[in-house]
């Protein structure tokens, strides 16, 4: 056989070539054909895709459903717009304030001092650091708290969401320190860069999309190693495999801490792109929408909860646009339609629809094997054969 024909019988990697379909598509068939203004709206879109490929890692393959990530998408976002606002709250842009060099809700509630834990936030570097650090922290405070005690299922769902309506109702009372209801708006510059420019909104796409790909090679290598492979036995028979002699807890922990990271991420990046970052981001409500996401592109599929993130939000947006009344009663048909029809999503849809009709495509008809046609053997004369004499013959 030769190396040709080996190497075309070899099997395709099937992420590799998903990957590969969605790294053009983000990075070059999208900014091709729309506009910057339908450009950035897909930057955000895809911002809500860091959550939903978190949800896949931690709800699909360890079977924890978290219904609180807004909590950790808008602490991502909040410690990127504290370092935004400090910097646009220079002592020249807010001369015209009793006590300048603070941000302005804070002098609006007679605020006249920087809090100490503004402090840190004036340095880049510290900021960076923080969307990572500060979510991460705060899911392994959650996680160890509840999966050391086996809490999980049901329960768990329900604290993640109460959790999310406390932050959200601190946020709003601390108006002096967080903004309040309207949150940190009027971020203009990031180290002296117009963020609010239209070259800046391109090339904030291309960063966004290119965090999103890296945070899906890190998603598909935790799914392919033997942690993702324990997390989908804990998700099926958690029993067993504590019984195996692993702490189940201390993998929930991790996945958890990770999808916490992830949504953090996209939250930092959603108020670089959008100019603010609000408490509307952190509540109950869009943190049902964010696993809404993740169930409509597919619970098991990495790839298909971005697709689920980009669809529903940009069914969001035309809903709304056209029927400003009725887009919340079109998004729950969306989302009942495909939970009823298809309920392993769009993902689902592929695999059991696409993926057979690509496989017949594919397949070639082979040739019936021949075999080569010989002359039959010609019999030798009988005249020609001389027999052989014996021993006592020969004596």
């Amino acid at each position: 056989m030769s190396l040709a024909t080996s190497a075309s019988k070899r099997p395709i990697n099937k992420d590799l070539l998903a990957f590969a379909v969605i790294a053009a598509l983000l990075l070059v068939v999208l900014p091709l054909t729309l506009d910057l203004f339908r450009l950035n709206l897909v930057g955000k879109y895809l911002t809500y895709a860091f959550v939903a490929v978190g949800l896949v890692l931690c709800w699909g393959l360890g079977g924890i459903l978290s219904l609180g990530q807004g909590i950790f998408f808008g602490l991502g976002g909040y410690c990127m717009a504290m370092f935004l606002k400090l910097e646009a709250s220079s002592p020249e842009n807010t001369a015209i304030q009793s006590t300048p060099g603070i941000p302005d809700f804070m002098d609006w509630n007679q605020v006249t001092e920087l809090p100490w834990w503004w402090v840190p936030f004036q340095s880049f570097p510290v900021a960076i650091l923080a969307i990572i650090v500060v979510p991460t922290v705060f899911a392994y405070i959650i996680g160890a708290a509840m999966f050391k005690r086996r809490v999980g299922g049901v329960y768990f769902a329900i604290i993640t969401q109460a959790i999310a309506a406390i932050l959200t109702i601190l946020i709003v009372g601390q108006q002096g320190y967080t903004g309040g209801i309207n949150g940190m708006t009027d971020l203009r510059t990031l180290l002296g860069w117009d963020i609010r420019t239209d070259s800046a909104k391109f090339i904030l796409y291309f960063v966004n999309a290119a965090l999103l790909l890296g945070v899906i090679l890190i998603a598909l290598y935790v799914k392919g190693s033997k942690a993702g492979r324990l997390l989908i036995a804990m998700r099926d028979k958690e029993d067993r495999v504590r019984f195996s002699g692993y702490d189940v807890a201390n993998f929930k922990i991790f996945v958890f801490c990770l999808a916490a990271a992830f949504s953090a991420i996209g939250g930092a990046m959603f108020a670089l792109q959008v100019g603010f970052m609000s408490p509307s981001f952190v509540g109950i409500v869009p943190s049902i929408e964010m696993v809404i996401f993740c169930a409509v592109g597919g619970r098991l599929s990495i790839f298909g909860a971005v697709y689920g993130a980009l669809l529903v939000n940009w069914a969001k947006t035309t809903f709304s646009e056209s029927f400003p009344e009725l887009w919340l009663f079109a998004m729950g048909g969306l989302f009942i339609a495909v939970v009823m029809a298809f309920p392993n999503g769009l993902a689902g849809i592929w695999k059991s629809y696409v993926e057979p009709i690509w496989a017949r495509l594919r397949e070639r008809p082979r040739p019936a094997p021949t075999t080569p046609v010989t002359a039959p053997p010609v019999p030798l004369p009988v005249a020609s054969i001389a027999p052989i004499p014996s021993q006592a013959a020969a004596e």
